[in-house]
């Protein structure tokens, strides 16, 4: 029996989704699992903008069987949709592939070094893989099996014997369109990523119309295997078709109710799933608002299925801030593997839970990522003792928790920021790592690397892939002695002042007070006077101060914070470099 009481965290968007899709679920199926669903396509890399189309009902679906209701969350694979083009910057790919265009997505070469049958299990692969990372359970179904098996056959017969019907509702939204102006291409850092429209067929016909008029069904060409066909006769009592060809010439007269090699037009595709699959919530990307979108359209031809249109919130888009060309995406646009790898899930599930589908956001792979990275640190505090909002409770809990249980997580989660700045200047030296994570809380040192991970790889591997070489941290190997000679006796003084108190606070809150304690002495002031006690110059000496060991240190005015570099740097290479 479910459990009928409704979560406790019903101040989020998702919880109120929750509700009424149980409530439509009830009525329209009673006492059957609830059913949510996504489309994606494997055209090429799957990227962070597809992603909201899964994490929205995947969200959804979490809540209704945290309720203790059944829920079958499908993702329909669309991969017996057309190749349309070659995508650029992929790895093991040239331009010898414009000669699949046309084909199913599974009768297309893999890139060239792929371990998998074809391009879109190639694809398919990397989405499963991230999907599994965050938590993400689903039944997946491949459309190739689906149309290749049979399992269509009967919805394809009668959207075939109500063509009539599907075309005078196509005809509604037929217009002719003015020619597209073209766009300055946005750099991958500032575009906004949005899943395409179900399987990206927001530019493909909506049937085949020839002399023997309009047909919502299009063959793959028994030779060359291209979807360039177009039907040219059909008999619906003998199922009898014909098509032609437009690539290779080629034509044949086949038994509908015995041919596996085509499928629906994408606008009646969708609306057929839907009712052979009995969803009840999908999610749509911001194009479906327009009319004639796919959307709207299937919510009109659903009913010559029998079915119902399921309950659809538009989602908006997913921007990227600050995608470093080095990027594993090589040129194109970045995938959840790529966030992945520099984030941890519980992270990359709180951004798509924490905004409401209309909502946009970013997903930081600049310096931002730390930004971000604080502020979960804070929401985890102030989860931990009982201070946060409701709804980031809620976005809290369906950030680290699923219906199965906890995400594995870092036992001792330090902050991103440090861990980077730590990364950075050890260049992959682990036990010079440990040696400075382990100053950071002296009581409390670390025992082992491990209790810092994954969030420590995921820091390393955001310096190593994503912080342009000039900019990366480099400790000198000898004093600057021009430097060092050159300083009055106010700069001298302060270098005096820091080296007498690194012993007794070599620790991460030690130097702290430290670094920011020397210009308050130098100016007479106490080593603990707040902000509000001191003049607004004493912030001019700690910037002047800052800036002359990081001279002194790295050779740059700028670098990490000062105290993990101190600690970093150790005690006896920063008293060399400081002249003691």
């Amino acid at each position: 029996m479910p459990i009928v009481a409704q979560s406790t965290e019903t101040t989020d968007w998702v919880s109120r989704f929750a509700d009424e899709v149980i409530e439509e679920s009830e009525r329209r199926a009673p006492g059957k699992p609830v059913v949510v669903a996504s489309g994606l396509s494997p055209s090429g890399p799957i990227h962070l903008g597809n992603l909201r189309e899964v994490m929205t009902p995947h969200l959804v679906a979490d809540e209704i069987r945290r309720r203790g209701y059944q829920v079958r969350h499908l993702i329909s694979w669309d991969d017996y949709d057309r190749y349309r083009k070659v995508p650029a910057g992929v790895p093991g790919v040239d331009k010898t592939w414009a000669e699949h265009i046309g084909k199913p997505l599974t009768s297309v070469p893999a890139p060239k070094g792929s371990a998998y049958p074809n391009w879109a299990e190639h694809f398919k692969a990397a989405m499963i893989q991230s999907l599994a990372e965050l938590g993400v359970e689903f039944d997946g179904i491949s459309q190739t099996e689906q149309y290749t098996s049979g399992v269509y056959r009967e919805q394809i017969l009668h959207a075939m014997r109500h063509r009539g019907d599907i075309d005078a509702i196509l005809a509604q939204y037929r217009t002719k369109k003015a020619p597209a102006k073209k766009q300055q291409q946005k750099p991958v850092d500032e575009a906004e990523l949005e899943a395409a429209e179900g399987s990206g067929a927001a530019a493909e016909d909506d049937g085949s119309s020839g002399s023997a008029g309009y047909f919502p069904y299009k063959p793959y060409c028994g030779n060359c295997e291209k979807d360039l066909t177009t039907v040219t006769s059909y008999d619906d009592d003998s199922t009898e078709l014909t098509y032609s060809c437009t690539s290779c010439g080629f034509s044949e007269t086949v038994r509908l109710n015995e041919f596996n090699r085509g499928k629906l037009v994408w606008k009646v595709d969708w609306p057929m799933r839907w009712a052979y699959e009995g969803v009840i919530f999908e999610p749509s990307g911001v194009d479906h608002s327009s009319p004639g979108s796919s959307f709207q359209v299937g919510g009109q031809i659903v009913g010559i299925f029998g079915g119902k249109q399921p309950i659809g919130p538009m989602y908006a888009f997913v921007g990227i801030s600050g995608m470093a060309k080095m990027s594993s995406s090589k040129g194109g646009v970045p995938t959840p593997a790529d966030a992945l790898q520099i984030m941890e899930p519980q992270l990359l599930r709180w951004l798509y839970a924490r905004r409401r589908p209309n909502q946009s956001f970013k997903v930081a792979f600049d310096q931002e990522i730390q930004r971000l990275y604080d502020e979960w640190d804070r929401l985890e505090a102030k989860v931990a003792d009982g201070t946060a909002l409701p709804a980031d409770v809620a976005a809290h809990s369906r950030a680290v928790r699923t219906a199965s249980g906890e995400l594995p997580r870092t036992p001792r989660p330090l902050p991103y920021r440090t861990l980077a700045s730590v990364a950075d200047i050890t260049a992959g030296h682990e036990d010079q790592a440990l040696r400075i994570l382990s100053d950071l809380d002296p009581a409390n040192p670390l025992a082992s690397l491990d209790e810092a991970r994954p969030r420590y790889d995921k820091a390393e591997a955001w310096i190593n892939t994503h912080v342009p070489a000039d900019q990366r941290t480099i400790v000198r190997d000898e004093p600057d002695t021009e430097l060092l000679k050159s300083l009055d006796e106010q700069g001298r003084e302060s270098l005096r002042l820091l080296l007498d108190g690194l012993a007794g606070n070599w620790s991460l809150d030690g130097l702290t007070h430290l670094v920011y304690g020397v210009p308050k002495v130098q100016a007479g002031f106490s080593a603990d006077a707040t902000p509000k006690e001191l003049p607004p110059e004493i912030k001019t000496s700690q910037r002047s101060f800052f800036a002359l060991l990081y001279q002194l240190l790295v050779s740059r005015d700028t670098g990490p914070r000062l105290p993990t570099l101190l600690l970093a740097v150790g005690q006896e290479r920063v008293r060399h470099l400081l002249g003691a």
